[in-house]
């Protein structure tokens, strides 16, 4: 398989690595941090030096020293198998000295762990785009901007996979996909209309079937907070720190918000739930393309797949049911020698390339981030992702959120299945407030 080599200076990388690359899991002080810094100086401006001199503008010299060792790589389970093959083929295509080694760790636990203990984490790891500001805060990803790759993730993907990859203005990671969203899967024998809530409700009701939506969910709540106008996002510095919050739930279109989920709440045929395989009786489930396959099996020669549905507030106005969007990353750890780096850089860029983005569609179906590779007849086609791409639409980027505020919107859901919410405008408007003023003190 062709790669698509970029260019990045030596020098660049050798920077990187002696003023991130030392990484413990813990912080070090500005003091302990100078110790050595003459030295560290001079060294950098050896291989400056070098690099200037052998470097040219698309690839590491011919007799550049890549060392040898063990790169480790943690991704999801589902494409294990899938990741390993295609790493090994770039080592052996590479002709470098070094043994790859892929473990099951999922994007949410890689994150934990990296942030848990940066040193013993893996070199390269997937991860979703929410943890990006902690793991920078963490000193658990390796800066992109001036190298060259950064450029590459730039001209190569999206805007909205760029987006996600940075943080302050750097890039720190390498796009995957551009399929970390929910639509609608449906039974076209129980739904022969998905364009209206009601309507969905309505005819799962009629035909004693279940719909799935998990409301006691910050990530799936949002799906009625944004479509009726709410803001709720916070600001991060260059270190990934979070400076700030912007919410207006406690508003009146959060009341109409709140109070369509409240009535969706109290329908028989309603479930919380967003895992196809954990469901039953369903006429309809608000789930992912990475579910694409198992709801394929429920529904048979029934399976469809729509954008999410539009409702009517109580101020008689439609909305558009809204959302998140989200993205897979690739993130690289700072490493001490400068040639492992460099070889995890171009490992990483590999792993994300048109070709082996296409290659992952095929094999798990997971979306692409890279624009080539979005073009394929066979992305195009596939209706899962068809419905995602009319929902990203409606959906806002998803930026960074302080762990609590999954917890408390989690609780909110909680609060609204279970009935302790009154529907009265005032009862959901001093909800709001409260739920608002939590939100708010996780950055004060």
């Amino acid at each position: 398989m062709k790669r698509k080599a970029l260019s990045i200076m030596l020098a660049c990388t050798m920077a990187a690595t002696l003023a991130v690359g030392c990484g413990s899991s813990t912080s070090t002080d500005s003091s302990s941090s100078s110790t050595d810094s003459s030295s560290a100086s001079t060294e950098t401006a050896e291989a400056a030096d070098t690099a200037a001199n052998t470097a040219d503008s698309t690839e590491a010299p011919a007799d550049f020293d890549y060392g040898s060792g063990n790169i480790t790589l943690w991704v999801a389970d589902n494409v294990v198998d899938f990741t390993k093959a295609q790493a090994e083929q770039f080592i052996a295509d590479k002709g470098v000295d070094y043994t790859i080694t892929v473990e099951p760790v999922g994007e949410g636990s890689a994150a934990g762990n990296m942030i848990t203990d940066v040193e013993g984490g893996a070199d390269l790891y997937g991860f979703a785009q929410d943890q990006t500001s902690r793991l920078v805060s963490a000193g658990a990803l390796q800066p992109l901007t001036g190298t060259g790759f950064d450029t590459w993730v730039s001209d190569n993907n999206d805007t909205g996979a760029v987006g996600a990859a940075t943080v302050g203005g750097t890039v720190y990671a390498f796009p995957m996909t551009s399929d970390n969203g929910y639509f609608l899967y449906y039974d076209s024998s129980v739904v022969t209309d998905p364009s209206t809530l009601e309507g969905i409700v309505e005819q799962c009701e009629a035909a004693g079937k279940n719909f799935y939506f998990q409301i006691d969910s910050g990530w799936y709540n949002t799906a009625f907070f944004f479509g009726t106008g709410c803001t709720l996002e916070y600001a991060t510095d260059d270190d990934g720190n979070f400076t700030g919050a912007t919410i207006d739930y406690a508003s009146d279109k959060g009341v109409i918000a709140l109070q369509e989920m409240i009535e969706l709440a109290s329908s028989s045929s309603y479930q919380s739930g967003s895992a196809i395989d954990s469901a039953t009786n369903i006429g309809a489930i608000v789930d992912g393309t990475w579910d694409a396959e198992a709801a394929k099996s429920v529904f048979g020669d029934n399976y469809a797949c729509a954008k999410l549905p539009t409702f009517t507030g109580t101020d008689g106005n439609t909305y558009q049911l809204s959302g998140f969007g989200g993205f897979k990353l690739l993130g690289v750890k700072p490493q001490t020698e400068g040639g492992k780096l460099r070889l995890c850089l171009e490992l990483a860029q590999y792993l994300t390339n048109a070709e082996v983005q296409l290659a992952r569609f095929n094999e798990v179906g997971w979306g692409p981030s890279n624009i080539e590779a979005q073009q394929d007849p066979g992305v195009v086609s596939d209706i899962a992702l068809a419905a995602l791409a009319q929902q990203l639409a409606f959906t806002i980027p998803q930026g960074q959120y302080p762990g609590d505020y999954w917890t408390l919107s989690e609780a909110m859901g909680g609060d609204i299945i279970s009935g302790n919410i009154a529907s009265d405008a005032d009862s959901c408007m001093s909800y709001l407030e409260n739920f608002q003023s939590q939100c708010e003190a996780l950055v004060q």
